[in-house]
């Protein structure tokens, strides 16, 4: 008996109150699993639960409600190591993953983290839906790049006792050209992998036969439709999304509590396979079956009229909410579930790159996203909202700080350009985009101060001033950056004793604060427009001697400028002419009396005149 339960239920025939006696008789037994067969997934009536697949309706089910593995986890579950029972220990290989399958469901974990966040994907929970789809890629059979070797098919969908699904992709991915077969260790058929096949192992294929993308695919599957799988109600309905059978939702929701509580990893290629699949049994067609009502091809009893003894009486038209019709109430219409190509999906960095630049300068990088389906792949016509958050000023082109922007064709957004504001530090622009639950991304951007490469005296002047008095000339600077000019660059004026600025001078000449009290360092000063700067009045006190003045601008520029204190020289007055005694009259020289004076002899080129008559 316990052999025999343990071997894969057939869902088509299984009523509710003996599926729930086999799941009893399944945890009860522990019975030893058998090797799946070679190139098949497992095989079984998808029907579980009273539901009816054979139409062909699928419900969009990822897997399109194919066969699946009923085995559940073991009793000692991996938080209780032994026991004296003789069940299988915690370490056994059921408890185990086989390595390349466990570091692909934890890839997709951390993948779908980065990109849908909100979503909460946990590995575990592909880890129980890899565990009843295909054993974890049939103990881990996967060669060094993830792909199953060979690859894992499910039965044919032909109707026969499972979904009738014709073939979809020409047998690209089944090998099956007439119908469709559930394919890979995540068991996509061929329609839903076309929506949501990834590329996980950057190979450039996306192969349902390769773990890694098939984690990827069914993480992104179950996260649709802005669920968080931490809530309960949408884990079962992702579940459920992707096998629509309470049995399947009991089934995987034992394997994900049971992984939730420890596992271990174990060599590919060693995990224990679940039992033997079964052979399927044709669905019966209506009219055709005979039997006790409880085997695979009974006929359906049918349900008793409401009009007929034993049914349900007929409403009384004289009470509230009576009638005389025993028509059954129309259901209401099921909405029609939103296509994976039209669902927004994820949120993603389209490569934007360092956020930094000068006070007052504009942004040469722009903040850029990606928006993609469901299904991974580019979604366009996303409004997404671009907010600026910080106190240093900037603001987007148009002096705003938030902006919306549609995705393009190409499913990207890119925000206008950023107007750096005058105050330096960090600010952060944030983008988000979806309806419910929200996709965000968030940037950190930087605004430098205005930076100077070279400052220079505007004049060659000598500054020199006597002790205790100020500096008849004002010390006049302009910084350049690039060799422009450099506006609204931040300067340090600071008495120093070498030139380098290494020991401040405590002595020498100096700035007066507010209150007229000496300073010898200066903050807070800044280039004009031009950039140029004129420094304060500068004084000197009674020490006389050669100092330095150290300028020093945002961006490293320097400039010493010497200072010096000196004395006046002192000039000798001019000794005034030598007058004479005013109470001394000098004599008169008087001519000689004995010596008569010479007559004055004539020229003798010149000729007497004529004696008149």
């Amino acid at each position: 008996m316990a052999a025999h339960m343990r071997r894969r239920l057939r869902k088509g025939a299984t009523t509710t109150a003996v599926a729930a006696a086999a799941v009893a008789a399944l945890t009860a037994s522990q019975a030893p699993a058998a090797t799946l067969a070679d190139g098949s997934a497992g095989s079984g009536d998808p029907t579980a639960a009273g539901e009816d697949t054979a139409s062909g309706e699928t419900d969009g089910a990822a897997t399109g409600n194919s066969p699946y593995y009923t085995d559940l986890p073991p009793l000692v579950t991996p938080d209780r190591p032994g026991s004296s029972s003789g069940l299988p220990a915690a370490g056994s290989a059921e408890a185990g993953i086989p390595a390349s399958v466990l570091a692909a469901y934890k890839q997709a974990e951390r993948t779908v983290a980065s990109t849908d966040p909100s979503c909460r994907l946990p590995w575990q929970l592909l880890a129980a839906i890899g565990k009843v789809e295909s054993g974890q890629a049939r103990g881990g059979r996967v060669d060094a790049q993830g792909t199953a070797s060979p690859r894992i098919l499910g039965p044919a969908l032909n109707g026969q006792g499972f979904a009738l699904i014709k073939d979809t992709d020409g047998g690209a991915y089944d090998g099956d050209a007439v119908h469709d077969r559930a394919v890979g260790p995540m068991q996509f058929i061929p329609s839903t992998w076309a929506s949501w096949g990834q590329d996980a192992n950057g190979d450039g294929r996306k192969d349902p036969n390769n773990i890694y993308d098939a984690a990827l695919a069914a993480g992104r599957y179950l996260c649709a439709n802005d669920r968080d799988l931490a809530l309960a109600a949408d884990l079962d309905q992702a579940v459920l999304s992707y096998n629509r059978s309470t049995e399947y939702l009991r089934t995987v929701r034992s394997w994900f509590s049971y992984y939730q509580r420890g596992t271990h990893e174990i060599p590919d290629g060693t995990g224990t396979l679940p039992s033997t699949p079964s052979t399927p049994t044709p669905s019966p067609r209506p009219g055709t079956g005979s039997g006790s009502g409880t085997g695979p091809s009974a006929t359906p009893t049918p349900k008793p009229s409401p009009s007929k003894p034993g049914g349900k009486p007929s409403p009384d038209p004289t009470k509230p909410g009576g009638g005389g019709s025993t028509s059954p109430t129309p259901k209401p219409p099921t909405p029609t579930p939103t296509p994976p190509s039209e669902t927004f999906g994820s949120l993603e960095n389209a490569g934007t790159g360092p956020l930094r630049a000068t006070a007052g300068q504009e942004f040469d990088e722009r903040v850029s996203v990606l928006a993609r389906n469901a299904a991974g792949a580019p979604l366009a016509k996303v409004p997404v909202t671009f907010t600026v958050t910080g106190d240093t000023g900037t603001l987007f082109a148009g002096g705003t700080k938030t902006v919306t922007v549609r995705t393009g064709a190409d499913g990207t957004a890119t925000a206008p350009k950023l107007q750096a504001g005058e105050k330096a530090g960090e600010f952060t622009v944030t983008a988000v985009a979806g309806t419910g639950r929200l996709r965000t991304l968030t940037y950190a951007a930087t605004v430098t101060a205005r930076q100077a490469d070279a400052i220079a005296r505007t004049d060659e002047k000598a500054l020199v001033a006597a002790p205790g008095e100020k500096f008849a000339d004002a010390v006049t600077v302009k910084a350049t950056y690039k060799d422009a000019a450099a506006a609204g660059v931040a300067v340090t004026a600071t008495m120093v004793k070498d030139r380098l600025g290494a020991i401040d001078n405590d002595k020498g000449p100096y700035f007066e604060d507010a209150d007229g009290e000496p300073v010898r360092t200066l903050t807070g000063l800044t280039t004009d427009a031009e950039g140029q700067l004129r420094l304060p009045e500068i004084f000197a006190d009674d020490n006389e001697g050669t100092y330095l003045l150290r300028l020093t601008t945002e961006g490293g520029a320097s400039i010493v400028v010497e200072l010096t204190v000196e004395a006046p020289e002192e000039t000798a007055p001019e000794e005034p002419a030598e007058t004479p005694d005013a109470t001394e009259t000098p004599a008169p020289e008087t001519p000689d009396a004995t010596e008569p004076p010479a007559p004055e002899a004539p020229d003798a080129t010149e000729t007497p005149a004529a004696t008149k008559p």
